[in-house]
C-alpha cells in the first residue's frame, strides 16, 4: 500500500467529519471552524478566528512556517448550497461510499479540498518550510463571496504579503487563470391593482417587469452577437440570465406586485458596471416614465444581490508557472462559473489561480460526490507545494 492510499484514508475521514456538518449557506459554520481549530491547533497551526457581526459564522486563518517571509495560501469555503427539492439517494449529510465514489453535499464543492488540505496538515507542521504555508477557509462564498473579504483585508495589514493564492474549487485539477465577474440583481416592480376589464387605467406590474426582461434579453443577444469573445471560455462571452420572476394574484386582477431577480456573468475584463447602468436607465427613463404618467405611486426598483470580480491571470505569473509543476500540466483553463480568486488578485493584489479536486458538473446537484482517485490526486499536488515551500 503506497503512502497515497493512506493519506486518502485520512482524507475520506476529515471528509465524513466535513461533510457531517450542515453548513447551508443560511446557518451557522462555528461547529466546523471548532473542528478545524481542533485538528489544526494540534498540529501547533498558528490560528486566527475572524467572526462575522452576527457571530453565528466565521473565517479561520491557518498558517505553518515562519512569519517574516511571504508564502502560499491555499483557500476554500466551508458553506454548502441546499439540498431542498433536490432527489438524493443517500443522507446528503452522512458521508456514503459506494463503488469508489464518496457522495455527500459539499463532497465536491468543496469539502473534498479541504478535507485534503487537513489530512496534509501533519506534513505542513513537520516540513522544515522556507515560504509559509497558510490555509484559509471562508464562510457565504455561494450567497455572494462574503466571508472571504474579511480575509483579505486581514491579509492586507500584514507586514509580508503572500506569494499567490490557490483556490481550491473543482476543476479536476486543472489549472484555471481565469474566470468571469457577477453582477445580480433583484428587480421590484410596483404597480396598481384593479379589475383587468379596466387594465389600461391600472399600472401592470408583470407588463412593466416583463418589458424590462425583454430589454435585457436584448442586450445579451447583442453582447453575444457583436461584443468580445474569448474561446478558452467554455461560454466564451457575457452572459445575461434572468433566474427567477413571481407576480400577480389572480387572472382578473391587474398585478400590483411583481420580483424578479437576474445576473450578468462578465468576461473579467468587460465593462459589467455599463451594462447595468444601461438596465437602470431603461427602468427609469422607458418604464417608470410611463408608470407614473397613470398611478405617481408606481414603482421600478433594482436592488444589488451580490457582486463578484473576475480573475484574469497571466500565464507567465509565478503562481500560474508553480500550479502546473505541481499539477505536472503544461495547459491552462478559463471557466464561466465564479470563485473568490478574483477578490484574492484584484482586492488583496495577491495572484490567484484555481486547482481543486472533482467535477464542477456535479456540484449543486443531488448525490454530489468526489472520488478517492481525486483526493488522492489533490494530496499530490498539496505534497509537492509543500516539497516546493521547504
Amino acid at each position: 500500500m503506497g503512502m497515497t492510499d493512506k493519506l486518502s484514508r485520512s482524507s475520506v475521514d476529515h471528509l465524513r467529519a466535513l461533510v457531517g456538518f450542515d453548513t447551508v449557506s443560511h446557518r451557522s459554520n462555528l461547529a466546523l471552524i471548532d473542528y478545524l481549530e481542533g485538528v489544526l491547533g494540534t498540529l501547533g497551526a498558528r490560528l486566527l478566528r475572524i467572526e462575522d457581526d452576527s457571530g453565528e459564522k466565521a473565517n479561520l486563518l491557518a498558517s505553518f512556517g515562519p512569519t517574516d517571509r511571504p508564502g502560499y495560501i491555499l483557500s476554500g469555503h466551508t458553506d454548502v448550497v441546499p439540498v431542498d427539492g433536490q432527489n438524493w439517494t443517500t443522507d446528503p449529510f452522512d458521508l456514503t461510499e459506494r463503488d469508489g465514489r464518496l457522495y455527500g453535499r459539499g463532497a465536491t464543492d468543496m469539502k473534498g479540498f479541504l478535507a485534503c488540505c487537513l489530512a496534509m496538515a501533519p506534513k505542513m507542521a513537520a516540513a522544515p518550510l522556507r515560504s509559509p504555508l497558510h490555509i484559509a477557509f471562508s464562510y457565504d462564498e455561494e450567497v455572494g463571496c462574503l466571508g472571504v473579504r474579511d480575509i483579505i483585508k486581514t491579509l492586507g495589514a500584514w507586514d509580508v504579503k503572500p506569494l499567490g493564492c490557490i483556490i481550491g474549487e473543482p476543476t479536476s485539477m486543472q489549472i484555471v487563470t481565469s474566470h468571469k465577474a457577477k453582477r445580480a440583481f433583484r428587480g421590484v416592480v410596483t404597480g396598481t391593482p384593479g379589475h383587468s376589464s379596466r387594465a389600461p387605467n391600472f399600472v401592470n406590474a408583470v407588463d412593466f417587469a416583463a418589458e424590462f426582461l425583454v430589454e435585457l434579453r436584448r442586450l445579451g443577444r447583442e453582447i453575444e452577437e457583436t461584443g468580445p469573445r474569448d474561446p478558452l471560455f467554455d461560454v466564451p462571452f457575457t452572459t445575461t440570465h434572468v433566474g427567477l420572476i413571481e407576480g400577480g394574484e389572480a387572472l382578473n386582477i391587474v398585478p400590483e406586485n411583481c420580483r424578479f431577480e437576474f445576473e450578468f456573468r462578465a468576461l473579467p475584463n468587460e465593462d459589467v458596471d455599463a451594462m447595468a447602468a444601461h438596465m437602470q436607465q431603461f427602468a427609469e427613463t422607458e418604464l417608470l416614465a410611463r408608470m407614473q404618467a397613470i398611478s405617481p405611486h408606481a414603482d421600478f426598483r433594482l436592488e444589488p444581490i451580490m457582486s463578484y470580480p473576475g480573475l484574469d491571470t497571466a500565464p507567465e505569473e509565478d503562481i500560474v508557472v508553480l500550479a502546473k509543476k505541481l499539477a505536472g500540466r503544461n495547459d491552462h483553463q478559463k471557466v464561466a462559473y465564479g470563485t473568490e480568486g478574483g477578490l484574492f488578485s484584484k482586492t488583496g493584489g495577491i495572484p490567484a489561480v484555481v486547482c481543486g479536486p472533482g467535477d464542477i458538473g456535479r456540484a449543486h446537484k443531488a448525490d454530489e460526490y468526489i472520488t478517492r482517485h481525486e483526493l488522492a490526486a489533490c494530496e499530490a499536488f498539496i505534497d509537492a507545494l509543500i516539497a516546493h515551500a521547504s
